[in-house]
């Protein structure tokens, strides 16, 4: 019943700021624009019908086949009502987004983790700054396109008695990729 009553009060309130709504095993997921999500996370903790007042997680998924290529989810949590509102929001490398920071705390090194990893900027951030990485890192390590091996290599060089940093080379012969199962009835 609580959902129920949720679902109609988003719809009649905030219908301006979403772009889709979704409800499905007692959990609600709530689409909004880069420019309007902000409104809708400050409406949700504001209002005495949510009382969103704890941002869990903050997490994003990088889809590099979209125009928008990077989902940032907000997951919160309404105490009073134990219940949970997951908000997604789209944005791309050149986009930057409204950092959330000034209405959860939490949020501070949650964005600082995304800004690391994705390379997806917040604006208005008190600290954007690495936090996994070191500062000298190149790229952002959980994007779809960055390699798996990385850019550069560290060893440890016994001539010199240190440890060295170099670019690595990535030579690949040319293969010939036969997909045909071995399986298959040959005719």
């Amino acid at each position: 019943m609580l959902v129920n009553n949720f679902l109609l009060y988003l719809k009649e309130s905030c219908l301006r700021w979403i772009t889709g709504l979704v409800y499905n095993n007692n959990y609600i997921v709530i689409y909004s624009s880069r420019n309007d999500f902000y409104k809708l996370l400050r409406f949700l903790q504001l209002h005495t019908v949510f009382q969103m007042k704890s941002l869990m997680d903050v997490f994003a998924v990088d889809y590099p086949s979209r125009l928008d290529r990077f989902e940032i989810n907000y997951n919160l949590l309404s105490l009073r009502f134990n219940f949970r509102v997951l908000v997604k929001t789209f944005t791309s490398e050149i986009k930057p987004i409204q950092s959330v920071s000034f209405l959860y705390n939490s949020a501070l090194w949650l964005e600082r983790e995304i800004w690391d990893l994705f390379g997806v900027y917040f604006l208005n951030h008190a600290d954007l700054r690495r936090i996994l990485t070191d500062y000298g890192f190149e790229g952002f390590p959980f994007r779809k396109d960055f390699p798996l091996s990385g850019y550069v290599e560290l060893r440890y060089d016994d001539s010199e008695k240190r440890l060295v940093m170099e670019p690595i080379e990535l030579t690949q012969e040319f293969r010939h990729f036969d997909f045909r199962s071995p399986w298959e009835i040959k005719n």
